[in-house]
């Protein structure tokens, strides 16, 4: 039995915690590794100033729909259908995935980025930019959009590598991104005096980098599927992108919450604004350990349904999405217990910090919901079972909405009012998705595993 063969072999008859743990360590780390890269540019453009801080806000959401796409949704339904692949022994259907990848992702990178570079004034406008927080939203939108396709072949790849059960190369090459990302910092916000033009060139350097990384290895043959120039089949890329669509549906509807939100707090004023934008980051933070997980039950599930071992698939998914869960949520009391602590660490305005202490209260004891929503979505991207996690999301967009909506009716739009609506949109989120999986798209009885 060859290495592949026995790798295979544990996937799909072995005790589930140990591939779990061993695939999930290395992407958590590199994916916290690679979140920092948020933290270090708001650390660095906070020491410039809170309007650099509130227009990068205004991009943030941009940022997350781009990251959320290429390596969470497009690129989750990609890396999933690399792991039915591996699970069915078809070597030469995960070559093809892969070539269909890169396809989509150089299209897509592009499009994207047209698309934003063109409607980006009236875009931030409408989340509230103006004067000099649009002028330097502007600044940074139009050169990181310019370097989207780098961020959508690096995370589509890498997506390929998780599903074919490799999850050091894409952690290594992701700390390498980050690690760049650092110096490419102070080389030019600080070396060139660039501000937040800098910051922007600093990022979609970084993912450059990494990019070409992850190229020599397939181009020279090193990663576990090889990459041949050759067609893609119509009958393989079609499913591929309605799969990747109704994922990206997921995508966009969390982005739109964000965007919401975003919206929201911005009619308070630029501190309430840099505020909620400091606050975000952390929520943002959490989807590492998230995605950490649920990639590695993309590989593993998705390898067992691929193999006809439905229940066994179904009962990694159930296991994973308690762990996040829990470690998340005890994150998320902890940030409630100390609201002022996260927004210390990027400024010293203490309008800001307030602002982000009050979001800290209302919402972080509910990531726990947020946590196990999301885990069930990439769960579901390996079982192709997306229907109830992207209408769990649509739920939670509209109870954020029809909140607000209600309180600047009856002009109660506090701060307070309309993080309890973002705390229920959370609540609502996990609450149906976990319900409807478990009575809905999973009702089979469970078989231990």
């Amino acid at each position: 039995m060859t290495p592949a063969e026995r790798k295979r072999a544990a996937l799909l008859s072995g005790p589930i915690w140990p591939p779990l743990v061993r695939m999930a360590v290395p992407t958590t780390i590199a994916m916290l590794i690679s979140m920092m890269m948020s933290v270090v540019e708001t650390w660095y453009l906070g020491r410039i100033g809170t309007v650099e801080l509130a227009g990068v806000a205004l991009v943030f959401p941009i940022y997350m729909l781009t990251m959320m796409l290429a390596a969470g949704s497009v690129g989750g339904a990609a890396s999933g259908a690399t792991a039915n692949a591996v699970g069915a022994g078809d070597q030469a259907r995960a070559e093809m995935i892969l070539r269909a990848s890169i396809r989509i992702a150089v299209v897509a990178g592009l499009l994207m980025g047209l698309l934003f570079w063109l409607v980006g004034p009236a875009f931030y406008g409408l989340l509230g930019g103006e004067g000099a927080v649009l002028e330097a939203a502007l600044s940074y939108s139009n050169i990181l959009m310019a370097g989207l396709v780098l961020m959508w072949l690096f995370n589509m790849i890498s997506g390929i590598l998780r599903g074919a059960g490799d999850m050091v190369t894409p952690a290594l090459l992701q700390a390498l991104v980050s690690l760049s990302h650092l110096g490419f910092c102070w080389l030019y916000i600080i070396h060139f005096d660039m501000g937040i033009e800098g910051a922007a060139f600093a990022m979609i350097s970084a993912f450059g980098v990494g990019t070409a990384g992850l190229l020599m290895i397939f181009l020279t043959g090193r990663g576990p599927i090889a990459y041949r120039a050759g067609p893609v089949s119509r009958a393989l890329l079609m499913p591929l992108l309605k799969l990747g669509s109704l994922a990206g549906i997921q995508a966009v509807m969390t982005i739109l919450t964000t965007l919401l939100v975003t919206g929201l707090v911005g009619q308070l004023g630029a501190a309430w604004l840099a505020g909620y934008g400091v606050s975000a980051r952390l929520e943002f933070l959490m989807i590492p350990i998230i995605f950490g997980v649920g990639a590695a039950l993309i590989a593993i599930a998705g390898a067992n349904r691929g193999a006809g071992q439905q229940a066994r698939a179904a009962s990694i998914a159930w296991r994973g999405t308690a762990a996040t869960t829990c470690l998340v949520g005890i994150i998320g009391l902890l940030n409630a217990a100390f609201p002022e602590a996260w927004a210390s660490q990027f400024t010293d305005d203490p309008e800001v910090i307030a602002a982000s202490a009050v979001y800290m209260r209302q919402v972080a004891p509910f990531y726990a919901f947020f946590a196990l929503g999301l885990t069930l979505y990439f769960a579901s991207q390996a079982m192709q079972t997306l229907g109830v996690p992207v209408f769990g999301s649509l739920l939670r967009l509209l109870v954020i909405a029809g909140g607000g909506a209600l309180l600047w009716s009856i002009d109660a739009a506090t701060p307070q009012n309309l993080f309890i609506a973002v705390a229920a949109g959370m609540c609502a989120y996990g609450v149906v998705v976990a319900l409807g999986l478990r009575f809905i798209s999973w009702r089979p009885v469970l078989q231990p595993a």
